[in-house]
């Protein structure tokens, strides 16, 4: 008889991404430890205008996997046309790039 030691050692998967979701570029820092911080990020609108985003709050950071892919998943508070707005950056790791999800 078994008692599911051993059993599901895959790793939980968070689904499909939800959401608006915008490519971005990101500056980040990375500290002695190996953890990444999320300065500031810029995008380009639908109109090809850049726009600029350096005030940025990480509430947390999170490990995840989306359709399998992993990512880190960072939710944010950012001050955006003076509105303070709460968003997720992701960082897919294995296509280096960055994304915003609203």
């Amino acid at each position: 008889m078994a008692f599911g030691i051993g059993v599901n050692t895959e790793e939980v998967d968070a689904g499909e991404l939800r959401g608006e979701k915008m490519d971005i570029a990101v500056d980040c820092w990375f500290t002695s430890k190996g953890y990444t911080i999320p300065r500031m990020f810029k995008y380009q609108d639908g109109e090809g205008q850049v726009h600029s985003v350096s005030e940025i709050r990480v509430l947390s950071q999170e490990e995840k996997r989306y359709c399998g892919m992993p990512t880190m998943e960072y939710r944010c508070e950012i001050l955006q046309e003076q509105i303070r707005k709460e968003v997720k950056l992701i960082f897919l790791v294995e296509e280096h790039r960055w994304m915003l999800c609203y």
